[in-house]
Parts: structure tokens; sequence; C-alpha cells
């Protein structure tokens, strides 16, 4: 299993996943979950993969000469499209070619087609963007109506901080804490995620990678993350005042007024200097 996200923010865009894709009690496998493609001054495409790794390298192998009909009818690939909408198209076009392929086989066999992909970044003439593509082949974009990330593989443990925190006015660096944030809440509840991750932010119109790190348990920031994270969510927790009872129901309100007011749980959890 693994976990990735991906943020669409007015100041850039934030990847992030981890690399394992075993766990049990005598072996864990790790292969990396993104892949990026770059051209600098042209375009920054960015993968983010989940599901069955056989069939997710099947993918990311096809797309290396994977072209699509563009609008003027010549056939275009990653490095020659001149939209993210096409990039999208061109990557289902290979997850669809991959089940065509192998989906019968695979059912003989008792296994589902189980591919999830997120691909993002910036094409020089159009705006940041990022889509979720589907096991079918389908995609969405992120950045209508106010989704402005995705999630795929494990995502049920990262998705609340996410919900209360990011919006696409956040600043790029709090985006980034805040995946670490989600990554580590992972992390802590399901065996199936594990280290080394990596993490990519990217500055809205730079059209280059220069924020890329491999974060692996020697990484200082994200240790500091891991203890002061639950620390802090401790602090805050123990500040919220127990409920006091009322008959067979908790009397809240008069709980409320005889406890001192808990504080503002984000207002201590920027991490330190240094």
């Amino acid at each position: 299993m693994t976990y990735c996200v991906a943020m669409r923010l007015h100041s850039g865009l934030v990847f992030m996943s981890d690399s394992r894709t075993n766990a049990g009690m005598d072996q864990i496998s790790t292969f990396r979950k993104m892949t990026v493609y770059e051209k600098p001054g042209d375009r920054v495409l960015v993968l983010l993969s989940a599901g069955n790794l056989a069939i997710t390298q099947a993918v990311k192998q096809l797309l290396n000469d994977e072209s699509i009909p563009g609008p003027d009818g010549d056939h275009v690939t990653l490095w020659t499209a001149r939209s993210l909408f096409d990039v999208a198209r061109i990557v289902g076009s290979a997850v669809r070619k991959v089940y065509a392929r192998d989906a019968e086989a695979l059912k003989q066999h008792g296994i589902d087609f189980n591919c999830s992909l997120i691909i993002g970044g910036q094409i020089k003439g159009e705006t940041m963007r990022l889509f979720n593509v589907y096991a079918a082949g389908n995609f969405v974009e992120a950045g209508i109506d106010g989704v402005c990330y995705f999630q795929i593989g494990e995502s049920k443990y990262g998705k609340p901080v996410i919900d209360r925190v990011v919006t696409p006015n956040t600043p790029l660096e709090e985006a980034a804490k805040c995946a670490l944030i989600s990554m580590d809440s992972t992390l802590k509840s399901n065996l199936s995620v594990g280290l080394p991750l990596d993490l990519l932010v990217y500055e809205a119109d730079a059209l280059r990678v220069d924020k890329l790190i491999n974060i692996d348990e020697s990484n200082a920031y994200f240790r500091m993350i891991r203890s002061t994270w639950g620390q802090r969510l401790r602090q805050v927790f123990d500040s919220i005042p127990d409920p006091t009872w009322n008959g067979d129901q908790p009397d809240l309100t008069s709980s409320a007024a005889s406890q001192p007011q808990a504080m503002n749980p984000l207002s201590k959890i920027a991490a330190p200097n240094g």
C-alpha cells in the first residue's frame, strides 16, 4: 500500500509520496511512487502512483512512448502536449492499454485491476493544473468548486488535518508542512505506509524543479514534526474542558463555563526555527 497527496495552490504545487509497497512480519519492500518529467523552461510534470505495483509500473513504462491525437490532429506525448488536460488524457490512455492487456488475466487469478494516479504540474503558456486519474482511465481536475488537493492510497488517516488547514490561499511552505503532518499521521496509524518519503514543492511559473527532497529516518525536520505534532495535539486535547453530567446527559455548556477557554488548536503548531 502507499499514501500520496498533491495540493494545487495559488502559489504553487506540493507533491508527497511514501515508498512502501509491502509490509509483513518478514518482508518490507520499497519503491518510489513519484516520477518527475522536467524540461526546464518548458514544463514540469509530476506523477504519483498507488495500487498494484506491477500495474503502475507498466503504466509508467508506456508513458515513455504513449501519444494521443492533439488539438491539431498531430499526435502529442508528455513532452509535446501543450496542455495538462492532454497530459491527463495520455496517462488515461496508458492506463486503458494496460487494462486491455492484463485485466482479464488478473481477474482469472482473483486480482482486481487496482491503479490510482495523480498527474500535475505546469506547461509554458498554461496555468498549473492537477488531475486524479482512475483505474478506468478517466480523470477529474482539482481547483474546481474549492477542491484543491487529491489523495490516493491509504488516505483516510492524513485527510483531517488537510481539510482543516489547507485552502488555495495557503502559502507553499505551510502546505508542505501540512503534507508532512498528514504523512506522519498516516505512518502512525498504518504499517503499510513507510519511509523514505519524496517531497516536491513547485513554485508557480518556475518551470523547473528547485525543491525536491528524499526524507528518511535521519531527516531532522521530519523527526521534529513527528515528536512535536503528537505533543501539541496532546496539549490541545488536555486544554479542552471535560464534559460534566446533568443526569444522563452531558452538560457541555456548564462544563465550558467552568473551565478555562480552550486555546486555538492551530496557534502553537508552527515549527521552531533551526
